[in-house]
């Protein structure tokens, strides 16, 4: 990375871990990332979730002839764990190039999971083949249930789940996607080399208080829920420390502003638009800024065995608004920091 401090450049970053939807919310939501990003993993939680190498490499196609002319932004798509999710079918999609992970949801964790895995002991064998051949498992850590408390979720799938898996398989590279606790990265630090975590902006940048200021903020709900200050200061201690196991995965995730203002509001926050920007605030303001560049563009590479991108972007620290709502089709997205300002904006080249 170079340049002073009004202007920064580095090697262009990518998403690992993003939700693009499909029909029109598609093609509403994937020129944001697409215009900032050179790679992102796409999330297979559609309505059908994309199970399999056929259904991916459909979805694939779909949001290829969405893209914005010119664009050059790769989708790594993955595939949806379930409990008959066949080792020989995901191999072949590895292997192929069609799939780069599998995604992991526990049943009714999140937006879409129902058909998540209800017990890891159905997807041993699964878990055995990914760990033989190389495969990324993506791990949504939350455990559901009425003897969890929600703000307790992450912890308790670390102590009931993953710790138990990865003793079982000790080979198997596994990224614990959206970290939002302590503990959750002192469990990535002491961790083997094939353990690695997102951190989203928003959970840089918002404790569990922005849920309720001044009244219920649906804007600010997302999954796992955003936790306490001191979980909030360890994320920020962790992306922008300039350790390779954490990297850059927004977790942006739209919804109709009707669906997330309901009576039983979904779930998720839609960053892309300000994604790159909202970032380097926060390691501008943690005094960190020479790290974003690993945290952005170099960690996440690294981890999946990928090349850096030889293309880079330029960033300047020139505040600008935030959008208040962008149209999507029929219906509207409210961004995260909706009309607010931001203080560092892509320089268009």
């Amino acid at each position: 990375m170079s340049g002073g401090p009004q202007i920064i450049t580095l090697r262009r970053p990518d998403d690992w871990h993003l939700h693009l939807r499909d029909g029109a919310m598609l093609d509403t939501v994937l020129p944001y990332s697409a215009d900032c990003f050179g790679r992102a993993i796409i999330m297979p939680n559609l309505v059908p979730p994309v199970t399999d190498t056929a259904m991916a490499l459909a979805y694939r196609e779909r949001i290829t002839r969405a893209l914005p002319e010119g664009a050059s932004f790769q989708p790594l798509m993955t595939g949806y764990l379930t409990d008959q999710t066949d080792a020989d079918e995901i191999e072949r999609g590895y292997g192929s190039g069609v799939l780069a992970a599998m995604k992991l949801y526990p049943a009714g964790a999140t937006t879409h999971s129902d058909a998540g895995v209800t017990d890891m002991g159905r997807v041993g064998g699964v878990l055995a083949r990914m760990e033989k051949i190389g495969m990324p498992l993506l791990v949504h850590g939350e455990v559901v249930g009425d003897d969890v408390d929600v703000f307790d979720r992450e912890a308790v799938f670390i102590e009931r789940v993953l710790a138990p898996t990865l003793q079982s398989f000790a080979g198997l590279k596994v990224v614990l996607e959206h970290v939002t606790t302590a503990e959750g990265v002192a469990f990535v630090r002491d961790g083997a080399a094939t353990i690695g975590a997102t951190i989203t902006a928003h959970h840089l940048m918002i404790n569990r208080n922005a849920l309720f200021a001044g009244g219920i903020r649906p804007h600010m709900y997302c999954l796992p829920v955003a936790k306490r200050e001191r979980h909030r200061l360890a994320l920020r201690q962790a992306a922008t420390s300039g350790e390779a196991c954490f990297f850059l995965g927004t977790d942006s995730a739209p919804h109709p502003a009707s669906d997330k203002e309901s009576a039983c509001g979904c779930a998720g926050i839609f960053s892309a638009p300000a994604a790159i920007g909202l970032y380097a605030q926060v390691f501008e303001e943690e005094g960190a800024i020479e790290h974003l560049e690993a945290f952005a563009s170099l960690n996440g590479p690294r981890f999946y065995g990928l090349p850096a991108n030889e293309d880079t972007i330029t960033l300047e620290r020139r505040p600008w608004p935030v959008p208040e709502r962008l149209a999507a089709g029929p219906d509207e997205i409210i961004p995260f920091a909706a009309g607010e300002d931001v203080a560092w904006r892509v320089v268009e080249e």
